[in-house]
């Protein structure tokens, strides 16, 4: 009875799915992760977080350019 439920891959973590957004962003995602990642998580949530982290990094590049705007005083 155990074993059905043993045998069944566990979805990856918030974390993990994290670390594998950013990586391929970066592109240095290894191949056996990215199987990893295919093979055992949920393409809904690499594109949720892949879409949040898109966010945050353009309002990052945003936000620094007003700051270096406003102190150059343009």
């Amino acid at each position: 009875m155990g074993t059905e439920y043993n045998d069944r891959p566990r979805s990856p973590s918030l974390i993990k799915v994290l670390g594998s957004v950013l990586a391929s962003m970066f592109g240095v995602q290894s191949s056996r992760r990215r199987e990893e990642d295919f093979a055992n998580g949920k393409p809904s949530h690499y594109i949720i977080v892949g879409l949040l982290v898109t966010v945050i990094f353009i309002l990052s590049i945003w936000g620094v350019v007003r700051l270096v705007l406003s102190l150059a005083g343009v």
